[in-house]
């Protein structure tokens, strides 16, 4: 895939071509964060091991100011390199899942080398003709339920290559596909209810059990999910009868070029040969193992990129591929997402200049002193906004619940506010921010792999976004004062 192929047909007057790539982004924040480290003051809380979360976690006043640790020109060289892999961190290295995309890319030129997938989706528009419409609130729902019930984020990534196109063909732009994904997935984890990652973590270093507070959760959950789909259903019909008025309206015949290898050609001629049919029935088949292995065996991406692996190789002997067109096949669709996987490691380093440079704790600690004494609404909702301050900075569910919960659940008690509470108030937004948050990989990564540029993502979001967080900041309040 070429460098122009990327590009919207009208580079001269697309606001898309002159708005920063996600790597300069990214890099420009590792700068920031690293310059932060010289001006805030480096502190430590001491850590003792939690046995029920099964990590160290912060000990309640025991913060103390450490000598600085600034960040200088070689550490913000060495953070990208370094956010793929700190065997000291308490947020997952980024190694496992630029690894996974890798094979997952493979395992998707593979495919298409069958022409399985192209064929696929021009057969099922040809079925679904009239009614593609309901495509949306069904995947949403769909997506939700991962990101509720087990923290769906990392493993979305496998999705946009294979959900984009069906949307494309159904007369929708990338933005539509991107949302059912992204937006899906992220409002299960922002009203997560059962999520070992985020509520049940949170809930364990709160001192508390996790089904406190689960039926506030479940308000969040469902309203939260029949807001966003009717968001994107509105976006999606608006978009199909009128094209111009997609966000992305310059850009669409250039993803339409990239995703659909018949182009515009007319979806009555798809007919799907045996050999397709049996790759696609693998290829379906692959995706329902991982959502198994990682829903019920723990499976993480080692195991994942390994499925993808060997249902690359089967699929390709299957069809007949010849080891010459499976091992190019492969390695092309590997290099179409290398830049995906570089992404990651970025969005990672950022993490590492901010930890290396010990301000995170110190933010913490700020947010602790500016809490004590507040009556309870002002204090859940400072506390919203303390947590939402600080998932820009640790995007991870678990890393942020075993970073401040142990610290500012406690305070709780002092404000006459359920401990539970602070939980939700912490995972709501952790999941608001999640949906938009550079420093995540899930969302660059996301963008990256449907060719959506950031601020194309912005204009699209953000009145869902002030939607979102007037509807968090009522469950919340509410949930006080009951």
């Amino acid at each position: 895939m070429t460098e122009d192929e990327k590009l919207p047909e009208n580079p001269e007057t697309d606001l898309a071509s002159r708005f920063p790539t996600a790597y300069t982004i990214l890099f420009g924040l590792i700068i920031l964060v690293a310059a932060l480290t010289w001006i805030i003051p480096a502190g430590q809380y001491e850590r003792a091991m939690n046995e029920e979360v099964g990590r160290e976690v912060a000990v309640p006043g025991t913060y103390q100011t450490v000598d600085p640790n600034p960040q200088g020109f070689v550490d913000v060289l060495m953070a990208p390199t370094a956010g793929f892999y700190d065997p000291d961190s308490y947020v997952a290295n980024a190694i496992d899942v630029a690894m996974f995309i890798l094979f997952l890319g493979g395992f998707l030129g593979v495919m298409n080398a069958t022409g399985a997938i192209d064929t696929g989706i021009r057969s099922a528009m040809r079925h679904l003709k009239g009614h593609e419409i309901w495509m949306i609130p069904i995947l949403m729902v769909l997506f939700a339920i991962g990101g509720t019930t087990y923290g769906m984020a990392e493993e979305t990534l496998a999705f946009y290559a294979i959900l984009i196109p069906v949307i494309l063909a159904a007369g929708y732009d990338a933005v539509t596909g991107v949302a059912i994904i992204l937006i899906g997935a992220g409002i299960g984890v922002l009203g997560s209810t059962i999520n070992p990652f985020a509520t049940v973590i949170a809930a364990n270093a709160a001192g508390i059990p996790f089904t406190d507070g689960i039926v506030l959760r479940f308000i969040l959950l469902i309203g939260g999910l029949l807001i966003c789909i009717g968001y994107v259903m509105r976006y999606a019909h608006r978009v199909k009868t009128d094209p111009s008025r997609s966000v992305v309206a310059k850009q669409w015949a250039a993803h339409k070029k990239l995703y659909l290898q018949g182009g515009d050609q007319e979806i009555h001629s798809a007919t799907l040969t045996t050999t397709q049919i049996i790759a696609l029935v693998i290829f379906a088949l692959t995706f329902a193992v991982m959502i198994w292995g990682v829903s019920s065996q723990g499976w993480w991406m080692a195991r994942m990129g390994s499925l993808f692996f060997g249902a690359a190789i089967v699929i390709g002997i299957i069809a007949r591929l010849g080891e010459k067109k499976l091992t190019g096949s492969f390695v092309d669709g590997a290099r179409d997402l290398l830049g995906v996987a570089l992404v990651v490691g970025l969005a990672r380093g950022i993490v590492v200049i901010m930890e290396q440079g010990m301000i995170a704790d110190t933010i913490l600690h700020s947010a602790e002193t500016s809490l004590g004494g507040l009556p309870e609404l002002a204090f859940i909702n400072l506390m919203f906004w303390i947590e939402v301050g600080m998932s820009f900075f640790v995007p991870s569910s678990s890393g942020l619940a075993v970073l401040s919960m142990p610290i500012l659940a406690p305070l709780a008690d002092f404000a006459n506010v359920g401990r539970d509470l602070v939980v939700t108030a912490y995972q709501s937004a952790n999941g608001l921010v999640n949906l938009i948050n550079p420093t995540f990989a899930v969302v660059v990564g996301g963008l990256a792999i449907g060719r959506v540029s950031y601020d194309r993502w912005l204009a699209f979001i953000w009145p869902l976004l002030l939607i979102l967080t007037v509807f968090i900041t009522v469950v919340i309040s509410v949930g006080t004062l009951l």
